[in-house]
């Protein structure tokens, strides 16, 4: 785990701040639910348009970044109960539209509820007279936008923006902003537009399909008026809690806007990032009447998507204590957007990593999947200790057959305790583990790369190699702890396949790498990550315990927090927490044979900006819909802070693409 520290032209060296979006879940690798019997990612579903005329035809929009099933759903309108309805397809792909016509026919002046088969809102719409022809349709995004009556023919299977006004009326500039389920049920309105838009005669209603919508004035008479670019907010007293919805519609009975949220969604709030425009997450506190803080998020979700994060749940038990996040960074200038879905679930048990030497529950850091079996992945805690982790109920828990409360790891010498940061799987299958020091002298720095034996016995395990490479870091090995605290931080084995097939120039002889050089080396050489300066260190690791240094490599970055080799994308991947804004690069071997940075991605926009120190992707082996596993490790099990769901949890689970 890294610390504050300040230094002369390096950046400060910490953890973050935290936010995550509106919790659910959907694209997990391995599907997983996201609530109940519900299909994973119902909440990416929106109702995109519909239309009273022309066989009374619906559309719904995918928002998501895989597939959802709408087997069994249902839709009602405002004169029967839920019915089944036969879509054009029982799957709506990742940002793709289905169609149906409605079983009983719409009218005039309708609404439309549309329902997963267990009964849960999904979304729903009201329009007033002839609101509905030729359509009503979202305008300005599809699935987000505001609903307006479409000016040209229906868009049915396609985009909206043909068949939407060019100039959305002023109501319609008018959003739901942010709305909390935590006892207050507030929510707060924002006019986007360049112009006042009275609201006297709007209405609300909540998620349940048997209330009447109420008044805003009657639940705040001085919500009359929205000003151009400000906020109006009531509290609810129709009362808002888990799995809840709100619509908000005008004098006419035309809906201005809806948000839906799952469980804890809206605690402390769900908040548009950005503001009136952006998708809805889960804040990190309620901001009612002012700007949405959506702190250390980068903007709304990527790709137009709306991303949840769902899981959590168990109390912390006694002696859990998550360790706040600080030092947080900027972003580097040319990131990207995560390239996978916008949805992720916390993944572990509360509190699942307490030892003997942390029983605070905290500093689990580095991360692989074991490329031999991609079902498991290796965890290592900062306070030498080891973990074989293997999913069970969508939750990544240590292997019981292995050790279910982990091994605890030494040096050579069969003392110390290594500060365990960083760790990956050779081709041998060993597990390879770096430590920045011995905690046990914590003001000395011991950068050292230990291999271990997983098949090895005992609670206890001994390096079977260990180098030593403490000497090469002098600036680290000052007398204080901050700085010996800097070193090694992730290390990622490289096979020497990929470094020839690329062109890779060996800096030992300035021609093309040739593994036949280094007879003792193995198949691939080593990437050490140093948080210091964010420089990776390149190692060939002898089976006679000697090294071979290749220099280093510039990844882009101030600091590193773990580096994996990912075969999928044939990429060297360097991780930074919120040191750096939460990022990963991407390094590729250019034209002139040199490791350089290719592309850098932030995380998904509802994570919370934590010490997020491990990272991995799973092998493109367990690809389903084109999207496999991405996992991170929140190193102080902060979450979101005190309270929230994701209070005490380490682990984080989402997709990445194939």
């Amino acid at each position: 785990m890294h610390t504050s520290h300040s230094r002369a032209g390096v950046a400060s060296v910490c953890a973050a701040a935290l936010t995550f979006s509106g919790l659910v879940v959907t694209g997990l690798v391995a599907a997983q639910p996201a609530a109940a019997a519900d299909p994973a990612g119902y909440q990416n579903v929106r109702i995109n348009e519909v239309t009273s005329s022309n066989n009374d035809t619906v559309e719904l929009y995918n928002t998501g970044s895989t597939a959802v099933s709408i087997s069994g759903w249902k839709m009602s309108d405002d004169g029967f109960s839920p019915q089944s309805f036969s879509p054009s397809s029982s799957t709506i792909a990742a940002g793709g539209f289905v169609t149906f016509n409605s079983p009983k026919g719409l009218g005039d002046s309708d609404k439309l509820v549309v329902y997963t088969a267990d009964g849960t809102v999904v979304d729903r719409v009201e329009w007033a007279t002839n609101g509905a022809k030729p359509a009503m349709a979202r305008c300005g995004g599809d699935g987000t936008g505001a609903w307006v009556t479409a000016t040209t023919a229906a868009t049915f299977g396609a985009a909206n923006a043909s068949g939407c006004p060019s100039s959305i009326p002023a109501a319609s500039r008018v959003r739901i902003n942010e709305v909390t389920s935590n006892g207050t049920d507030t929510v707060e309105l924002y006019n986007g537009g360049t112009s006042a838009v009275s609201i006297g005669s709007w209405k609300y209603v909540d998620g349940d399909t048997t209330h009447s919508a109420v008044s805003i004035s009657s639940s705040s008479p001085s919500a009359t008026t929205v000003p151009a670019g400000g906020y109006v907010t009531f509290d609810s007293t129709l009362g808002l809690g888990d799995n809840d919805s709100v619509l908000v519609l005008d004098g006419n009975g035309n809906t201005i806007d809806s948000v839906t949220w799952a469980t804890d969604g809206a605690k402390p709030s769900d908040e548009r990032c950005a503001n009136g425009t952006g998708w809805f997450r889960t804040a990190v506190t309620a901001t009612p009447g002012s700007a949405n803080s959506c702190s250390g998020s980068g903007g709304g979700g990527g790709g137009g998507q709306t991303g949840q994060l769902l899981g959590g749940g168990g109390s912390l038990t006694s002696g859990c204590a998550p360790e706040a996040p600080s030092g947080t960074g900027s972003t580097p200038g040319g990131t990207l957007a995560w390239p996978g879905g916008p949805d992720v679930t916390i993944a572990d048990n509360v509190c699942a990593f307490t030892t003997s030497t942390g029983p605070e529950g905290r500093d689990l850091s580095g991360l692989a999947f074991d490329p031999a079996n991609p079902s498991v992945l290796w965890a290592a805690k900062n306070k030498n200790w080891l973990y074989k982790l293997v999913k069970s109920n969508g939750r990544w828990v240590p292997d019981a057959t292995w050790s279910a409360t982990g091994k605890q790891i030494r040096f050579a010498s069969g003392t110390g305790e290594p500060d365990s940061e960083g760790l990956t799987v050779g081709a041998n299958g060993h597990v390879y583990v770096t430590s920045e020091r011995d905690n046990t002298n914590n003001t000395v720095p011991r950068d050292t790369v230990m291999e271990f034996d997983p098949a090895a016995t005992g609670s206890t395990l001994t390096p079977v190699h260990q180098w030593d490479m403490t000497a090469q870091f002098p600036q680290l090995d000052t007398g204080s702890k901050d700085d010996a605290n800097l070193g090694f931080e992730g290390v990622g084995y490289v096979p020497d396949s990929w470094l020839t097939a690329n062109g890779w120039v060996d800096p030992l002889t300035g021609a093309a790498y040739n593994p036949a050089n280094y007879p003792l080396h193995g198949s691939g050489l080593y990437f050490a990550g140093l948080e210091w300066d964010g420089s990776l260190h390149v190692y060939g690791l002898n089976s006679d315990g000697t090294f071979t240094t290749f220099g280093t490599v510039a990844t882009g970055k101030t600091s590193v927090m773990d580096v994996t080799y990912d075969a999928g994308t044939q990429r060297i991947v360097a991780t930074c927490d919120n040191t750096c804004g939460e990022t990963h690069t991407f390094m590729k071997v250019n034209a002139a044979g040199a490791i350089v940075p290719d592309v850098t991605y932030t995380n998904p926009a509802v994570m919370p900006v934590d010490n997020l120190e491990g990272f991995a992707l799973a092998p493109t082996s367990t690809c389903v819909n084109g999207f496999r596993e991405a996992v991170w490790t929140d190193d102080g099990i902060y979450g979101f802070g005190s309270g929230s769901s994701s209070y005490g949890h380490s682990v984080y689970s989402g997709t990445f693409p194939c």
